[in-house]
């Protein structure tokens, strides 16, 4: 996948094994800031039915091509636009190799986030992709749009194709993990010719998720499982300001980018749980609001709240249980921080 603040990847075993011992092997478990959607898809994998959701549009195609595909989509719409052959057996393949084909495009991502480009507010040119890679960028995106608006491709499909572009993008993006800047100089793996590769999707399991758009305080009202896993933003650093480019490849739009960074505006996507102000309130408005009585949160030794905080704030909820992991840190740059810290998982059974 790509380098995300807080991904779980490497805690998958611990999660999934906490989920068995709350609720057993079956159940509807709500994934409310899903992110990549790496946990979401090993629930799925597990048997579990899902409720996910997350307030970056990047997360929701991701979520949606991890939860509710389970083959290729046959991109029908497409098959008189002479971009799927006669006899195509994956026209999800043939779909790419189009995209890959196109003729590059000297448009947004070219003038604001390549080297050759001019930005419209003067700024000096931003180096977060090759030229060429920005161009052609710039190409497959707009041609996305242009399906989407005259209704060639399924939402199922659009989302599938802003996934594998997301995921094409992260392998030639000039950054040091997040987008939050560009690096001066172009490394090797951003010199590379950006190309669009098929993407695996979990054939098993794939009836009855639901994906949503949203905050999670917001949801939470809408939202009945049997468990609800959080995983929420740990620091003051806001993804929305982190990962502004790949927001701005899922929504297929121009905004204005803003300083030297080329940031778009993103504070309709700000967090109140990167907030010491406010974090606590939303966690108590979820755990209130949503029709669940077992809440499992991840949190990091790292965060914003310590855990005697968490604990103290959860206590007004039900009855709460914490297991420490060994964790490695997310670190990208050259931090002087410990390699180490300890996670939290920890579990909360609402009082009835």
């Amino acid at each position: 996948m790509y380098r995300y603040i807080g991904n779980k990847t490497k805690l998958l075993p611990h999660i999934t094994e906490r989920v068995r011992e709350l609720i057993g092997d079956t159940g509807t478990v709500a994934d409310i800031m899903a992110g990549t959607g790496s946990v979401s898809l090993e629930l799925r994998k597990c048997g579990y039915k899902v409720i996910a959701s997350d307030v970056m549009t990047y997360s929701y195609h991701h979520l949606v091509t991890n939860l509710q595909i389970g083959e290729y989509p046959q991109f029908t719409g497409l098959a008189t636009c002479k971009v799927i052959s006669s006899n195509s057996k994956i026209p999800y393949e043939d779909v790419l190799l189009y995209l890959n084909n196109l003729q590059a495009k000297h448009s947004f991502f070219y003038r604001e986030f390549s080297p050759d480009g001019k930005p419209l507010n003067g700024c000096p040119a931003r180096k977060y992709f090759t030229s060429s890679n920005a161009a052609k960028i710039d190409a497959i995106r707009e041609q996305i749009n242009e399906w989407v608006d005259k209704q060639c491709i399924t939402a199922i499909e659009e989302s599938l194709l802003k996934h594998t572009l997301i995921m094409a993008v992260n392998e030639v993006a000039n950054i040091s993990g997040t987008y939050g800047y560009f690096l001066s100089d172009f490394k090797k793996n951003a010199c590379d010719t950006i190309a669009l590769k098929p993407v695996e999707v979990y054939p098993k399991n794939y009836d009855g998720h639901t994906v949503r758009l949203g905050f999670a305080e917001n949801l939470a009202g809408l939202i009945t499982a049997d468990l609800c896993y959080i995983d929420p933003p740990y620091m003051k650093r806001q993804y929305a300001a982190n990962y502004h480019i790949l927001e701005t490849i899922a929504r297929g739009d121009f905004p204005e980018a803003i300083g030297k960074s080329g940031l778009r505006d993103w504070w309709d996507q700000h967090s109140k749980l990167c907030t010491k102000t406010h974090g606590l309130q939303s966690f108590e408005k979820i755990m209130n609001e949503m029709h669940c009585n077992t809440f499992l949160v991840s949190y990091s030794e790292d965060g914003l709240f310590t855990l005697e905080q968490l604990k103290e704030c959860f206590g007004k909820i039900g009855k709460v249980q914490v297991q420490l992991i060994d964790y490695n840190r997310f670190k990208s740059n050259d931090s002087k921080l410990p390699s180490k810290l300890k996670e939290y998982l920890i579990s909360v059974e609402r009082k009835t």
